[in-house]
């Protein structure tokens, strides 16, 4: 049976390949995921937002930078870069695609049990990724 740490660089392999059935292949059929306005359940659905990010941005790869594993868990600290081509779609809607190069940092927190991921916590930010698509005006800079 894979380790934690050995299921945790499959699915960033499958992630990074664009491979939809590598990475439902991974994910147990209850996975739990949660992420920013996301709560999901079951292979399917957590197969599909990982699918909604890879098919908006076509040269979309997570960077794993910092790696932390402590029994079942492994924590991933992680750049995503990719050009944002196709309509990306969210539990708020679909935004079309913007042209504009993303890169941004993010942490995924995963549980591993019996080789599959059985529970996933994603944390980016969003307001990051929102600036950088154009979707979103530049905080404006602090004067003393």
């Amino acid at each position: 049976m894979a380790s934690a740490q050995e299921v945790g660089a499959q699915f960033v392999d499958a992630f990074n390949a664009h491979d939809e059935e590598r990475i439902r292949e991974l994910s147990a059929e209850n996975e739990v995921f949660a992420g920013p306005g996301v709560q999901l359940e079951g292979r399917d659905a957590t197969t599909a937002y990982a699918m909604s990010w890879l098919n908006a941005f076509e040269d979309g790869r997570l960077e794993v930078h910092n790696e932390l594993v402590v029994g079942d868990w492994v924590v991933q600290e992680f750049v995503f870069a990719g050009t944002h081509t196709g309509t990306l779609s969210g539990p708020g809607g679909d935004i079309p695609p913007t042209n504009r190069q993303l890169r941004g940092r993010g942490t995924q927190i995963l549980r591993v049990e019996n080789g599959m991921v059985v529970d996933t916590r994603l944390y980016f930010d969003q307001v990051d990724v929102m600036t950088q698509l154009g979707l979103m005006p530049e905080a404006a800079a602090a004067t003393a």
